[in-house]
C-alpha cells in the first residue's frame, strides 16, 4: 500500500475528486470581491511630492478650466456618462487661458501670436498675446510675419553690398521701416482694401468682398443678434449681450448653448452643422445616421470618431471583425459574427451554410464563442462574465429555438 492514499482510488473516483476541487476553487473565486475600478476623467494633473512650489506655480500660470461635453471622451459604445463637471454630462479639464496656447514640448501655456502673425511669430519671440518681437536682422512685414532683411534678403527686392534694398519694378520701400518692399498702386485702394500686387487692390485680411457693400469684415462664428464691425469683432443690438469668454451676441439665458446663441431665456439656436442636445443644453456636432446608429462619436460636423472595435466605412462606423465571418455571416459586434438567418453569435469563428457557428480546429463552441478546451475553466471566474453568459444563453435560445415560437 502506498503512503499516498489517493493512489489506491479508482480512476473514476480520482476524476470525481478533482472535479469537486475545481468546483470548490470556482466557488471561492466567485465569492471573492472584485477589485473596484478607479477611473479619472478630464485632464487632471497630480502634483508630485518632489515638485517645487515655484515649478507648480509656473506650470499653472495662464491655466484655466473649461467644461467639455463628456461624450467627446467616450471610447466604448453604451458607456454611461460620468463627467466630473457641473453635471455628469460635462468633464472639467485644464486648458490654456484665452491668448495662450500649450507648448507641445514643455506642456506649459505660452503666449499666442497667431492672431497677429500668420506664422505665429516663427522668426521672433511672442512676448505676450498678439505681441510678436522679431529676431535681429528680421522685420515684420505688412501681414505681421517676421522676414529677413538685408544683407540676407529683401522682400520683393534685392540687396546691395552696402546693405540697402532696391525694390523690383512696381514695388516701393515700406515707408516706416524701409527694410522690405510693398506693391505699389497708382490709385488709393478702397475702404478695407490694400495693394496686393502692382496696380491691384483686394480686401485686407479678415475681410471679404460683397457685390453690394464692397469689402466687409468676417466674424467666425457669426455675431448672432449683433453686427460684425471688424474681423471677429461683434457689436450687439440693443437688448442683447455677450457672455464672458464669448463674442456672439445673444439674449440673456440660463443654458450653455455652446456652438449657438440664445434666442430667448430657454431657447438655443444652433449653428449650421450642429443640433441641440438636451443633456448638455448645448449644440453638439451632427453626423449622418448618428455615426452608424451610435457606433462612434461625432466630433465635428460630418466627422466621426469610431468607438473601440469599430471602423469607419462610408459616412458611419461599423463593427469590425478581425477574421472573416464567412459568406453566411455578418459582423454584428466587434469580433462577433452573426450567423444567418438566426444571427447566432460566433466570436472568433465563422458561419457555415446551416447558419451555425463553425470553430477553427482545436476549438469548441461555448455559448457565443470559440474556445480551446483549456480556456473553458476561466470563463465563469468573475461575476461580470457569469452575468454576460447568463444573458447570452437567453439570446442564443431565442435565436435558435425561441424565435420559432415568437418568444421575445
Amino acid at each position: 500500500m502506498h503512503s499516498n492514499g489517493l493512489c489506491t482510488l479508482s480512476p473514476v473516483m480520482k476524476g470525481l475528486l478533482m472535479l469537486a476541487a475545481v468546483m470548490e476553487m470556482l466557488a471561492m473565486i466567485g465569492a471573492m470581491p472584485e477589485e473596484e475600478s478607479q477611473q479619472l476623467f478630464g485632464d487632471i494633473h497630480i502634483t508630485s511630492d518632489m515638485e517645487s512650489l515655484s515649478l507648480t506655480r509656473e506650470r499653472q500660470k495662464h491655466l484655466c478650466q473649461r467644461e467639455v461635453p463628456v461624450v467627446f471622451f467616450q471610447t466604448q459604445k453604451d458607456s454611461p456618462p460620468r463627467g466630473n463637471g457641473s453635471t455628469i454630462f460635462y468633464h472639467r479639464i485644464d486648458v490654456c487661458c484665452l491668448g495662450y496656447r500649450r507648448n507641445p514640448y514643455s506642456g506649459r501655456c505660452v503666449p499666442d501670436c497667431s492672431q497677429s502673425s500668420p506664422d505665429n511669430c516663427f522668426n521672433g519671440f511672442c512676448r505676450a498675446p498678439g505681441q510678436c518681437e522679431c529676431f535681429a536682422e528680421f522685420v515684420r512685414n505688412a501681414h505681421g510675419a517676421c522676414i529677413h532683411t538685408c544683407p540676407i534678403s529683401c522682400q520683393d527686392g534685392r540687396c546691395y553690398l552696402n546693405g540697402t534694398c532696391a525694390c523690383h519694378p512696381g514695388y516701393a520701400l515700406d515707408r516706416e521701416t524701409r527694410l522690405f518692399c510693398r506693391p505699389h498702386c497708382s490709385q488709393d485702394c478702397g475702404t478695407h482694401e490694400e495693394c496686393v500686387a502692382p496696380g491691384m487692390c483686394d480686401c485686407s485680411p479678415g475681410y471679404r468682398r460683397t457685390d453690394e457693400l464692397g469689402c466687409q469684415p468676417i466674424c467666425t462664428p457669426d455675431c448672432g443678434y449683433g453686427k460684425c464691425v471688424g474681423p471677429n469683432q461683434c457689436e450687439c443690438f440693443p437688448g442683447f449681450i455677450k457672455r464672458p469668454q464669448r463674442s456672439v451676441c445673444e439674449a440673456e439665458c440660463h443654458i450653455n448653448c455652446e456652438n449657438g446663441f440664445c434666442e430667448s431665456r430657454y431657447k438655443c439656436h444652433c449653428r449650421e452643422g450642429y443640433r441641440y442636445d438636451l443633456n448638455t443644453t448645448s449644440c453638439l456636432p451632427d453626423c449622418v445616421d448618428d455615426c452608424g446608429h451610435g457606433n462612434g462619436v461625432c466630433i465635428a460636423p460630418g466627422v466621426c470618431r469610431c468607438f473601440e472595435g469599430h471602423e469607419g466605412r462610408g459616412n458611419g462606423c461599423h463593427p469590425k471583425c478581425d477574421g472573416s465571418c464567412g459568406p453566411h455571416g455578418l459582423c454584428l459586434k466587434p469580433n462577433i459574427c452573426g450567423c444567418q438567418p438566426s444571427q447566432q453569435h460566433c466570436l472568433n469563428g465563422s458561419c457555415d451554410a446551416n447558419g451555425h457557428c463553425h470553430c477553427p480546429n482545436g476549438q469548441t463552441h461555448f455559448v457565443d464563442r470559440c474556445l480551446r478546451p483549456q480556456q473553458l475553466i476561466h470563463q465563469l471566474v468573475t461575476n461580470e462574465r457569469r452575468v454576460h453568459f447568463n444573458l447570452q444563453l437567453g439570446y442564443e435560445f431565442n435565436a435558435l429555438i425561441g424565435r420559432h415560437f415568437n418568444i421575445s
